[in-house]
């Protein structure tokens, strides 16, 4: 016996030694491989920044290397923060000789990021350094990139997309009736278009028009663009576009200007040493990514004014609380309302920062929490100069937390307005009745102690008023926000809200923005109102560190949803907004359901 308990004990200890080994490894790999990739911190002599147009951009990331170890390649998941702080960064570093885009499968990157990216590109030009692409496959937001390059190169039996824009709604009335479900719907806006995936089998003939003009807007912009870089004329784009030129055969591209020369990957090293004066062959010349890069510029030490101006980050849909109890793929992705408005607060007492720059990128979300981020931002601004720069999208919710800012700087390509609100309310008494077999049975001391706790029947028409009433107070509220935010009349703004997106080239004319730009527009603006000509710029919030990360249980869904989004493509956003519906609580100031663009 006394052997027995010997061993057991002898093999439990053991176990345990093993067990302490592994784990002391492990972390010891780990912390080394994050060692390995932030270790750099000089450019070498003749380097070329390496932008890979694979995967998606996301307005910003983590900078960890557990991101590429969980979601296979760091190109998969790139932010616009780091693109533009290293597309900066190259243009005035002595050792960067010019930018290497590689071009490929670029996922749901939303027009107004492109043309960020593009701008910045134009910007570096000025540096007289080379822009060269190289593309097996050029999708026709990488070629709209591309197409500032000095040299744009495809290979022989690549192709380019070149097809125009679409953008499509899907819609669910059938499905829902099929398995006997309703949405009982209460919203103000004509063109306020999120509820009717529920309630329509196609477009109504308001969001028709509004897409109509909205996408062909966005054409215009993406093909003016062009034909400035390309020397080619918009109608000889469009008559390109109408062939469908991803089926053409490769030589037409360099026959009709879209691309310079045709070449194998293979053979783009030395076409890229050819562009380096100082150098001969290929391996004399040293290549550095977007994140490296971006780094290195992050670490840069800061001005000794003690001035800052603070860019803070508010991107993804606008909710008052988020809900750890429900599983979220898009967890990342949130503008929460308790922590954006005591994040502004803290930016306010914060005596050093002199101005800050809000960067939107949010379709919108909770009106309620709109309304607390609205009032933060006044807040903020009786202390400091606040300026909106705008992303991908800043409407409905996104724009009511805008407008409060001193001064708005958008794209010509953002998506922006959506003035309206809307309340949406499952009713399943005919799934549950009568296809189920469930009954429920309800004891209530008032007349409306159930309202809404319930899917099993349908709103009396009483009930319906009041919601009715209680969403029109909103959007009379989110109107009068406007209003007294960009001095104009209720009157003004009512003309232009009911819901209905504009770009930010409309934006501008109607007064809803003030000024076309990019996110470092919006910072020289930040600068001139604080009166102060030496600054630091400080992101906010703060980034998670590496061992955040590796603490932070939902950061790996987090790098599940890069995934989602790469694999499913045009699917993802449907996917994405299913998922969301469970924590949508209260009257949305939201943008239309599952806008896909084919861009």
């Amino acid at each position: 016996m006394k052997s027995f308990l010997k061993y057991v004990l002898a093999t439990i200890v053991g176990m345990i030694i093993v067990s302490i080994i592994f784990l002391f490894t492990t972390v010891s790999t780990i912390i080394g491989f994050a060692g390995i990739q932030s270790s750099k911190t000089t450019v070498d002599k003749n380097s070329v920044l390496v932008i890979n147009l694979t995967g998606i951009i996301s307005e910003r990331t983590d900078d960890d290397p557990l991101s590429s170890l969980l979601a296979g390649s760091i190109a998969e998941n790139q932010s616009l923060e780091n693109i533009l702080k290293a597309i900066s960064h190259a243009k005035d570093d002595d050792n960067i000789k010019g930018i290497y885009i590689e071009a490929g499968t670029l996922v749901g990157a939303a027009p107004a990021t492109l043309q960020e990216i593009r701008k910045a590109l134009i910007e570096f030009k000025k540096s007289k350094k080379f822009i060269i692409s190289y593309g097996d496959v050029y999708t026709q937001g990488a070629y709209y990139l591309c197409s500032v390059s000095d040299s744009l190169i495809v290979n022989p039996q690549g192709v380019i997309d070149w097809h125009g824009i679409s953008m499509q709604t899907r819609y669910y009335k059938d499905l829902l009736d099929k398995i006997g479900v309703g949405m009982q719907v209460f919203k103000v806006g004509t063109y306020k278009s999120a509820v009717e995936p529920f309630l329509l089998n196609e477009m109504s003939d308001a969001n028709r028009e509004q897409l109509t003009l909205v996408s062909s807007e966005l054409w215009g912009e993406m093909t003016s663009e062009v034909s400035a870089s390309r020397k080619i004329s918009v109608a000889k784009l469009n008559q390109l576009a109408d062939t469908f030129m991803a089926f053409t055969q490769p030589a037409n591209y360099k026959t009709e200007k879209l691309a310079d020369k045709l070449a194998y990957s293979d053979q783009v090293p030395q076409i890229i040493c050819n562009m380096i004066k100082d150098i001969d062959e290929p391996d004399e010349y040293k290549t550095i990514s977007v994140n490296d890069l971006a780094s290195i510029s992050s670490s840069k030490p800061k001005g000794t004014s003690g001035n800052v101006i603070a860019v803070y980050y508010a991107y993804g849909d606008i909710v008052q609380e988020t809900s750890h109890s429900i599983p979220s793929y898009n967890s990342e992705h949130e503008i929460v309302g308790k922590k954006t408005v005591k994040d502004l607060q803290e930016l306010t007492n914060d005596e050093n920062i002199k101005a800050v720059v809000i960067r939107v990128n949010s379709g919108g979300g909770s009106a309620y929490a709109s309304e607390q981020i609205w009032h933060a931002i006044r807040q903020l601004k009786n202390e400091k100069p606040v300026i909106v720069s705008m992303g991908d999208y800043a409407a409905s919710g996104g724009y009511y937390i805008s407008c409060a800012a001193d001064w708005i700087v958008a794209q010509p390509t953002t998506i922006t307005g959506s003035i309206g609100i809307f309340g949406l309310f499952p009713q399943a008494d005919e799934l549950l009745n009568k296809k189920l077999g469930i009954h429920v049975s309800t004891v209530k001391t008032n007349a409306h102690s159930d309202l809404g706790q319930s899917m099993a029947r349908a709103f009396t028409a009483e009930e319906a008023a009041i919601i009715q009433e209680y969403v029109n107070n909103g959007y009379d509220l989110f109107t009068k926000r406007c209003a007294y935010s960009r001095g104009k009349s209720v009157e003004d703004i009512k003309k232009i809200a009911e819901g209905r997106i504009w770009t930010g080239k409309h934006a501008l004319q109607f007064g809803l923005i003030d000024q076309l730009g990019t996110l470092d527009d919006a910072i020289k603006v930040a600068m001139k109102r604080a009166d102060i000509s030496e600054y630091s710029i400080i992101e906010y919030p703060a980034k998670n560190t590496f061992i955040d990360d590796l603490l932070n249980e939902e950061k790996n869904s987090s790098y599940a949803d890069v995934k989602l989004q790469t694999s499913l493509g045009e699917y993802y956003e449907m996917f994405r907004q299913v998922q969301s519906i469970n924590k949508k609580s209260g009257i949305q100031a939201s943008l239309p359901y599952s806008i896909s663009f084919n861009f």
